[in-house]
């Protein structure tokens, strides 16, 4: 069965973007653009990987992670930080709220897969 891997990003071109590279490597994807439906649509999905945009309109990507650990039935599934903020501190910051993996954008093909490879 393919893994499953929920991208949330509100960049429509990103969000495109990662979901054709991953279902090109088998992967099972749900795009998702708005970060209010994170926690519901984890729930129904059962990501085996979910691939966080931090600065997401309405919600911050950090306040989702933090969500998503704090949730019982949720806390397990790796977070991959995929973001913008790369200045100084901010990995720390985002690993801190709970995300295993951070890429810097813009990202790459390479490191990106390599990334989603060590957290499924």
């Amino acid at each position: 069965m393919a893994k499953r891997i929920l991208v949330v990003e509100d960049n429509d071109l990103n969000r495109k973007l990662f979901g054709d590279l991953l279902k090109a490597k088998g992967f099972e994807v749900e795009p998702l653009a708005d970060g209010f439906a994170v926690i519901e649509r984890a729930r129904a999905f059962a990501p085996d990987l979910v691939i966080m945009d931090i600065q997401l309109p309405r919600i911050s990507g950090l306040e989702l992670i933090e969500a998503l650990k704090a949730d019982e039935a949720l806390r397990s599934i790796p977070v991959l930080a995929v973001t913008a903020y790369a200045g100084k501190g901010d990995e720390e910051r985002i690993r801190e709220a709970g995300a295993e993996g951070y890429l810097a954008k813009p990202v790459s093909i390479t490191p990106f897969l390599q990334a989603v490879g060590q957290l499924i």
